[in-house]
């Protein structure tokens, strides 16, 4: 069976298709505007070397070999085989922070749902790493332990909201607690070894409230595990958005009426990922900052998982790479004039 490495790439056939009925549109266009000045019969007096069929012909062929070219670029893929290899990886812990100023709007959709898209990336991104998920707002629970099956990370993925936990507020000195637990730190019936290979990626506004987070963020980081942040929000401050099911009702107000606002704390953030010995990102509506971070994980010890099945692909760009060198060359060496000596036009209209 067939399938493509960078299946992404074949959205640009689109462009192909468009660029196919725009020149027919501009043919037509062309045509009736040639039929206004002579008679169709005429035409083959007025220009005797022009050919209707030639330049349909090179520019059909300068399209085939576009099309060609984007499927090569997206390089077609077969499986030839599985082989058995070693599983290695490294442990990585997310920590989604999910009180209610992450349903503020300065990055769309919302912050909340935004985070979540970036964990998406993240996986998409990472290879044979175990990932756990842990959530918190005024406290924290783990909402995965460590898994490699990312399908299921990303169902539970989907099912967070900010009405999991009660407690409201920024507890990030507790979800390290918690990631540092999912790798099976302070666990008695597990040994603890230190090494280089872990590493915890908190995703939260900073406005932390609760607890003291660089304090963790050492102890982790005395552990082996480096801390990253991802800044959601802009410096600014924006309203927080309450809802009642689906439907907005207003915006957060405190005590005497006033509308309450959230900004991104870049400087906890950055502090706690300084403790922490990783680096912080901010995201934009724009970048995520998920390529730094896995350059990061890269860098990782990694550790055996085991023996594990992999398929191997056969890459079969070459195929359509090679089809479009030859329409490329096809098109060069056709001329848009006719071939007094062999005319195509004629034989082309007596098959007709």
């Amino acid at each position: 069976m067939i399938h493509f490495e960078h299946p992404g790439y074949l959205w640009f056939l689109l462009v192909v298709a468009a660029c196919t009925a725009l020149w027919i549109l501009l043919r037509r266009l062309s045509r009736r505007r040639l039929e206004k000045f002579a008679d169709r019969n005429m035409h083959a007096r007025l220009v005797p070397d022009a050919s209707v069929w030639r330049p349909a012909f090179k520019f059909g062929l300068l399209m085939l070999a576009a099309t060609f070219m984007i499927i090569a670029i997206a390089n077609p893929q077969e499986g030839s085989k599985l082989v058995k290899g070693e599983r290695l990886g490294s442990d990585i812990a997310v920590c989604l922070d999910i009180s209610n100023s992450m349903m503020a709007e300065d990055i769309q959709p919302n912050r909340l749902e935004r985070s979540k898209r970036i964990v998406s990336n993240l996986l998409g991104a990472l290879g044979s790493d175990r990932v756990s998920l842990v959530v918190f707002a005024g406290s924290s629970y783990i909402q995965m332990p460590l898994t490699s099956d990312y399908s299921a990370v990303k169902l539970f993925l989907d099912q967070v909201d900010c009405s999991l936990i009660s407690a409201q507020g920024t507890a990030i000195g507790e979800a390290i607690e918690k990631a540092m637990e999912t790798f099976g730190y302070g666990d008695p019936d597990r040994e603890w070894k230190k090494n280089q290979g872990r590493a915890i990626v908190i995703i939260s506004d900073g406005e932390n409230f609760e607890d003291d987070a660089e304090s963790a963020a050492r102890e982790a980081a005395a552990e082996g595990v480096r801390i990253c942040t991802i800044g959601m929000g802009l410096p600014e401050g924006t309203p927080i958005p309450e809802y009642r099911g689906r439907q907005r009702m207003g915006y957060k107000r405190d005590r005497r009426g006033n509308t309450v606002t959230t900004r991104l704390d870049e400087a906890t953030l950055t502090a706690i990922a300084h403790a922490g010995k990783g680096v912080y990102v901010r995201a934009t509506n724009v970048n995520s900052g998920v390529q730094e971070i896995v350059h990061l994980i890269e860098k990782l010890e990694k550790e055996n998982y085991g023996e594990a099945v992999f398929s191997e692909y056969e890459s079969l760009y070459q195929y359509p790479a090679a089809a479009a060198l030859v329409c490329l060359l096809a098109e060069v060496l056709i001329f848009e004039r006719r071939n007094r000596k062999v005319d195509f036009d004629k034989i082309l209209r007596k098959g007709q």
